[in-house]
Formats: C-alpha cells, structure tokens, sequence
C-alpha cells in the first residue's frame, strides 16, 4: 500500500478514536469552534451569491443597451432640432418687429413685401416679391428694409413683381460719401458674393475704410436722398477717377421680407 494511504487511513482512524472520547459537551465545543473558523467564510459567501443575484437581475444585455443608446441619441436630435426651431421664430420675430417699427417711423408710404423666387446662380441680380400691380406695385419702384436699399422694381405682374438689385450692374445709383461732398454713380460687380463698386469719384477724395455711402437724391432719379447704401472697403485711383469698393449694407444672401417705396407720407 502506498505510504500516502497509509498516511490517510492513519489520520482518519486517530481522528475518529480522538471523537469516541468526547464526551456530548466537548464535541459540542468543537463544533462551535468549527462554526466560528468558517463563519467569515460562509457569510462572504452569502454575500457574494446575493450580489451576482442583484447584478444578473439589472443587467442588460449588449442589444438593450443599442436600443437605450439609439433611443437616447434621437431624443437629443429631436431636442435640438425644436432648439433650432424656436431660435429661428425667434429671429424672425424680432426681424418683423424691426421692419415694422421702421414702417411707423419712416417717412415713406410703405408696402411690405416678401420675397418668394431667386435663381440660386445669380441672386445677387435679382429676385421675385409677392406684390404686384393690384397692391399699388409699379416699374422703377424703390425697394429697401429697414437697413438700406435693396434695389428696384423692374417687370410686374398683378400680383408678382421681379426686383432688379442694386448689386447687378445694370443698376445704377447717384450716391454720396458721409462726411463729404464726394459723389459718384454706384453699381454691382459681377463676382459671385454680389458687391458693389462706387466709380467717377474725384480722384482727390481719399476716402478712407467705414465711410457710409447714401442715395444722393439727383433730380430725375427714382431713389431718394438718404438711403443707405454701404459702407466703403477700398478706395484706389484710376487714370480718370477714383473708386470705392462698398460692403453692401443689406445681407442679400439671406433676404426675406422687403419694402416698396410707393410714395411720401402727407
């Protein structure tokens, strides 16, 4: 028999001649030394089991947390869609607002206008407003905002009328320099951004950065004094002239709503 049996049936056999001599109180005793070098074991054993219990009960699986994920994400595309929404309301609110207090205040019989049609290729030109003859709306008409002027009325139609702006070259405008009795004829500039250039200055004017350019108001035009135009970039000399490049005051890219001038105020 190997010696590591041997070893075994020895211990089993001391271990029960040492329990026949117990007596009931003294094996009692060593049970509850038993239970007491256990006892941490058993009851981090407990424990453990129940937190496994808890984790696998709360826990989700990898398809469950796609789902929470996607569902999350499209609520905060959805939010910020509404955010932009209400921001966009808001801008125009305070873009109406503004149109019509210079409605009020202005010296000028105003008819309101919005636009409805422009040729993406060449907005800077031109574009259709939703009034016409049956609102008043003749050709050679003046069409401005509340931040400057925008342009002229060419065709109309009884209830459509297409604006020539003042950034196409066919639009030409008297003007005059802030500050100054500098004068010129401004028109556009065929680039794609729609600018605006002031020529047949006098060629000693030097104008300088941030002047304000205005309708000059010549007799026998259609545009009146003092309507803002732009504001000067660049001033250079020509052989017969001088000329400004003008930053136009009205945003063009983003027009919607417009006035036309249809008369004076009694």
């Amino acid at each position: 028999m190997p010696r590591s049996r041997i070893f075994i049936v020895g211990a089993l056999i001391g271990l029960a001649l040492i329990v026949s001599f117990l007596n009931v109180s003294g094996l009692k005793v060593a049970q509850e030394k038993l239970l007491t070098f256990v006892a941490p074991v058993f009851y981090s054993s407990v424990f453990l089991k129940k937190n496994i219990t808890e984790f696998t009960k709360h826990r989700m699986t990898l398809h469950q947390l796609e789902e929470a994920n996607s569902k999350l994400l499209s609520e905060n595309r959805e939010l910020k869609t509404e955010n932009l929404v209400l921001h966009a309301a808001a801008d125009e609110n305070n873009q109406l607002r503004n149109a019509l207090n210079y409605r009020e205040k202005s010296a000028f019989k105003l008819v309101p206008a919005t636009v409805i049609a422009r040729d993406n290729s060449t907005w800077w030109n031109s574009f259709k407003i939703d009034r016409g003859s049956r609102d008043g709306i003749a050709p050679d008409m003046v069409i401005i905002t509340e931040c400057g002027l925008v342009g002229k009325t060419s065709v109309v139609t009884p209830g459509l009328s297409t604006i020539v702006l003042i950034t196409d070259e066919s639009c030409l405008v008297a003007s005059k320099v802030q500050g100054t009795s500098d004068q010129g004829i401004c028109s556009g500039i065929r680039i794609p951004t729609g600018g605006l250039q002031l020529n047949f200055l006098n060629k000693l004017a030097n104008l300088q950065a941030g002047q304000k350019v205005y309708t000059a108001g010549v007799s026998g035009g259609i545009f009146p004094s003092g309507i803002e135009i732009g504001t000067v970039k660049s001033f250079c000399l020509r052989e017969l002239d001088g000329q400004a490049i003008l930053d136009p005051t009205v945003d063009f890219s983003n027009l919607e709503h417009v006035f036309v001038i249809v008369g004076a105020k009694e």
